[in-house]
């Protein structure tokens, strides 16, 4: 049968010889990136299993010591059109809809692959309208969160965090 040339079989062979070190470097940046969104007023909500604040938290821990992997999901304050702004603002991270790729990849489906889709629609098929689908990537983490920074600040009005942060404060 037919058989790999040399030159990508050497390829193949890095690249299983380092799947370790490469997840491990994932799942760091993952939790990382989680835990910063989690603490930021501009996101509403962050759906990692790796955070405590996570409904299978505890069964993550059991069954995946080492992580619960590098794909989440987060809001951005302001709905659709502030997660629209927010994908566009990254200069880092791909807007892609693939996931587990050595690079940080987003995608915000409210604007995209689901894009023609009514808010009751989206309700219903269960995307939130601002949620955004992160794979954190192999990239130095201030590199990646000096990225989500700016494409919040640049999605997310100043005034709208306050006016959050104050009714928050009132409860």
């Amino acid at each position: 049968g037919p058989s790999i040339s040399a030159q990508s079989a050497f390829q193949l062979l890095q690249g299983v010889e380092t799947l370790p070190q490469r997840l491990d470097e994932h799942l760091r940046n993952a939790l990382a990136v989680a835990q910063w969104l989690e603490a930021d007023p501009r996101v509403s909500w962050v759906s990692y299993a790796g955070l405590p604040s996570h409904p299978h938290y505890e069964r993550a821990r059991k069954y995946l010591p080492k992580g619960p992997g590098s794909v989440f999901s987060f809001g951005v304050r302001g709905g659709r059109e502030a997660g629209r702004v927010f994908i566009e603002a990254l200069q880092l991270a791909s807007h892609l809809a693939n996931v587990g790729d050595s690079r940080t990849l987003v995608i915000h489906p409210g604007s995209t692959t689901h894009g023609q889709l009514s808010p009751e629609q989206l309700a219903a098929a269960g995307v939130a309208e601002d949620l955004v689908r992160i794979s954190v990537g192999l990239e130095d983490l201030e590199d990646i969160l000096w990225d989500l920074d700016q494409a919040l600040s640049a999605a997310v009005v100043p005034d709208a965090v306050h006016e959050l942060e104050e009714s928050a404060n009132v409860r």
